[in-house]
C-alpha cells in the first residue's frame, strides 16, 4: 500500500463520481494530492500559479458544465486565496470541491512554515466543511475519508449547488519513492445520493390559482439564470397566449424580443407607477436593475411568488408573500396547463387585465428607440460607442462574460439585441476579483467563442488568470481602459467629491498590452472613432485568442451613459 494511500483512493472517488476536472496551485504540502489527481490519468489537469486566479478559473469551468471542479492547493495562506472564488461560488449556486492541504495540529503556533488555522476557513460561505485526520494508516480514518469524499461530492451537487471543503492534514513523508506504485485499492466503495423531484400538493395549487385570479396585473421577473431553452418556450408561451409582461436583466437569460429587457432605462420615469403589478412571480437568483428594486420596494404587490431552490429566504424586494420550492420551468408548466385547462373547461379567458402587457411593451419599445437613436447621435469616442460597434458585429453564437461594475451595467443596456448562447457574470457577491480568470475557466471547457468585456481596473486586478499554459483560443477580451474605477464618477456619492481620482476612481496609465505580450495573446487597440470599424472586424474575426483595448475618456464616458439613462425619466 502507498504512504498515503487515501488520497490516492479519494482521487479515484471523484473520478467515479463524475468529475473529470481538476485546478491545481502548486505546492508541497499537496503534493500527494496532486499526483493523485495528475497520476490518475482520468482528469484534465489546469495548473494555475495563483491560487486566487486559480479558484475562480474552476469557478468558471463548473459554471458550463454544472458538475463539481476540483481545487487543489497547499497549506498556509493559499487557502485563503481561494475564498473569495469560494464566496461568489456560494452566492452563485456553483459546484466545487475544494481540498486544502495542511500541516498536523500539533505544529501550529510553533513558527513552522505556512501553518495556519484552516479548520472551518471558510466560513458560513460553504455548504459544510469536513477535516480529515492525518493518521491514514488506521482503518476508522480509510473509511471515513472515503465517507466524506462521497458526501462532499453529493453535498456540492444537490440544490442549491455550492462549494464543499475538505481539509486534508498531511504528515511527513508525502512525496512517494521512486518505484511506490499509484494503485487504487480494492476498499474504494462509492456512495449515490438520490433525489426526490418536489410535487407541489392540490392544495397548494388551489391557493395559488386564487391568488391568481384576485390579481389582474400580473408580472414575471427572472433574475440571475443559466440558459434554459425549456424555461424559454414556457415563458414566450405565458406571454404570447396570455399577455402577460415578463421581464428579466441580461443575466437572465431569456432570450427573444418577446420579453422586456429595457426596464433598467424606463422604471425611474414620472409616470412608471402605473406598470406597478397585483402579482409578482420572481425566479432566479440576483436582479441587476437598481431600478427594478427600488420599484417594487416603492410600489410592492399584493402578491409576490418566488420561485426558488435556496436554502435562505431571499427578499431583496421586501414583499415576498410565498416561497415556491423547485425549479422554474417545471412550475411555469404544470402553471400553464392548470390554467389553461381551467380556461377551456370554464370557456372563458383567465380574467387579468392584457392592456398590463400591452402598457410594458409600449415602454419597453419606447426605451429601445430611444437607446438606439441617442447611440447613432453620439459623436465622440467612449465606451458607449465601443461597446455598441463590437455588439453589432458580434455573431450570435457567442457567450458572453461581462465583468462588475461597468461593464454588466453597459452591457444589460446594450446586449439585448444579440442572441447569445449565454450571458454570465459573477453577481453572486458582485466583486471585481475573478471577472479575467471566470471567462478564462468557461472557455476552456464551452466549445464556444467567448467574448469578455471587462474594465481595466478588474483586468489589472486578476490578469494573473492569463498566466496559465494553453490559454483558451476561443476567448476574445474587450478592455474598456478608462484610467481608472469610472463607475465612481457616475453613481451619486463620490462623484462630486475633491477626493474622486485619487481615492475612488484610482487613476492610473497602465495598459493591457504587456500582459498580451508576456501570454501571447494578439493585441488591438482603439482610442477614436475613426478606424474604430474596422479594428473592431479584425479583432474579431482573429484566428485566437486576441484582445482589444478601447482608451476613453472618463468625462465622456459619464456625459453619454447620464443622457441615456435620462432620456426616458420624464
Amino acid at each position: 500500500m502507498a504512504i498515503l494511500q487515501p488520497l490516492i483512493d479519494m482521487a479515484e472517488i471523484c473520478y467515479r463520481q463524475g468529475i473529470r476536472h481538476v485546478v491545481i496551485s502548486p505546492g508541497s504540502r499537496s503534493a500527494a494530492l496532486t499526483l493523485a489527481f495528475a497520476r490518475h490519468g482520468g482528469f484534465q489537469a489546469h495548473v494555475c500559479i495563483d491560487e486566487r486566479s486559480a479558484g475562480f478559473i474552476a469557478l468558471g469551468m463548473a459554471q458550463q458544465i454544472d458538475s463539481p471542479v476540483v481545487l487543489i492547493c497547499t497549506s498556509g495562506s493559499a487557502a485563503y486565496n481561494f475564498a473569495p472564488a469560494v464566496s461568489e461560488a456560494f452566492f452563485q449556486q456553483i459546484p466545487l470541491l475544494v481540498l486544502t492541504a495542511d500541516r498536523p495540529k500539533e505544529w501550529q503556533h510553533q513558527y513552522d512554515g505556512q501553518t495556519i488555522y484552516q479548520t472551518g476557513i471558510f466560513g458560513s460561505h460553504v455548504k459544510r466543511s469536513f477535516e480529515v485526520s492525518p493518521d491514514y494508516a488506521h482503518a476508522d480514518v480509510q473509511w471515513a475519508i472515503n465517507r466524506i469524499t462521497n458526501e462532499a461530492i453529493n453535498l456540492a451537487s444537490v440544490a442549491p449547488n455550492g462549494p464543499v471543503h475538505i481539509n486534508v492534514p498531511i504528515r511527513e513523508p508525502f512525496y512517494p519513492d521512486a518505484g511506490e506504485d499509484f494503485r487504487i485499492s480494492d476498499e474504494v466503495r462509492i456512495i449515490k445520493r438520490q433525489e426526490s423531484e418536489i410535487v407541489w400538493p392540490q392544495s397548494v395549487w388551489e391557493e395559488l390559482l386564487d391568488e391568481w385570479e384576485n390579481a389582474p396585473k400580473i408580472l414575471i421577473a427572472g433574475g440571475q439564470n443559466k440558459p434554459n431553452a425549456a424555461l424559454n418556450a414556457v415563458l414566450r408561451r405565458i406571454t404570447e397566449e396570455w399577455q402577460i409582461p415578463i421581464l428579466g436583466d441580461c443575466i437572465a437569460n431569456l432570450s427573444g424580443e418577446e420579453f422586456i429587457h429595457h426596464h433598467d432605462l424606463f422604471l425611474s420615469a414620472e409616470n412608471a407607477q402605473k406598470l406597478g403589478p397585483d402579482l409578482l412571480v420572481t425566479f432566479g437568483m440576483s436582479f441587476l436593475s437598481k431600478e427594478f428594486k427600488q420599484f417594487i420596494r416603492k410600489n410592492p404587490p399584493k402578491y409576490h411568488w418566488n420561485i426558488s431552490d435556496d436554502a435562505f429566504l431571499a427578499d431583496p424586494f421586501q414583499s415576498v408573500t410565498r416561497v415556491i420550492r423547485g425549479k422554474a420551468a417545471a412550475f411555469f408548466e404544470i402553471l400553464f396547463e392548470k390554467l389553461d385547462y381551467q380556461s377551456f373547461v370554464e370557456n372563458s379567458d383567465l380574467g387579468h387585465d392584457t392592456s398590463f402587457h400591452s402598457l410594458w411593451l409600449e415602454h419597453e419599445r419606447a426605451a429601445r428607440q430611444k437607446k438606439h437613436e441617442i447611440l447613432r447621435n453620439l459623436s465622440m469616442f467612449n465606451d458607449l460607442t465601443l461597446l455598441d460597434l463590437i455588439f453589432k458585429y458580434t455573431k450570435n453564437q457567442y457567450q458572453l462574460h461581462i465583468a462588475n461594475s461597468m461593464s454588466v451595467r453597459y452591457a444589460n443596456v446594450l446586449a439585448t439585441d444579440n442572441d447569445w448562447s449565454g450571458v454570465f457574470a459573477n453577481r453572486g457577491t458582485s466583486g471585481i476579483d475573478g471577472c479575467v480568470s471566470t471567462a478564462v475557466g468557461a472557455a476552456r471547457v464551452n466549445g464556444k467563442p467567448t467574448l469578455l468585456i471587462v474594465g481595466d481596473v478588474a483586468f489589472l486586478y486578476d490578469r494573473n488568470g492569463l498566466l496559465i499554459d494553453n490559454l483558451p483560443q476561443n476567448l476574445k477580451i474587450v478592455v474598456l481602459n478608462n484610467a481608472g474605477g469610472n463607475i465612481f464618477r457616475m453613481i451619486d456619492g463620490p462623484g462630486n467629491l475633491p477626493e474622486l481620482e485619487t481615492f475612488f476612481e484610482t487613476r492610473h496609465s497602465f495598459s493591457a498590452q504587456r500582459t498580451c505580450e508576456d501570454s501571447g495573446i494578439a493585441y488591438f487597440r482603439v482610442s477614436e472613432l475613426e478606424g474604430s470599424e474596422g479594428t473592431v472586424k479584425e479583432f474579431l474575426n482573429f484566428d485566437g485568442i486576441a484582445l482589444l483595448e478601447g482608451f476613453t475618456d472618463p468625462v465622456e464616458n459619464t456625459k453619454a451613459w447620464k443622457v441615456l439613462k435620462r432620456a426616458l425619466h420624464n
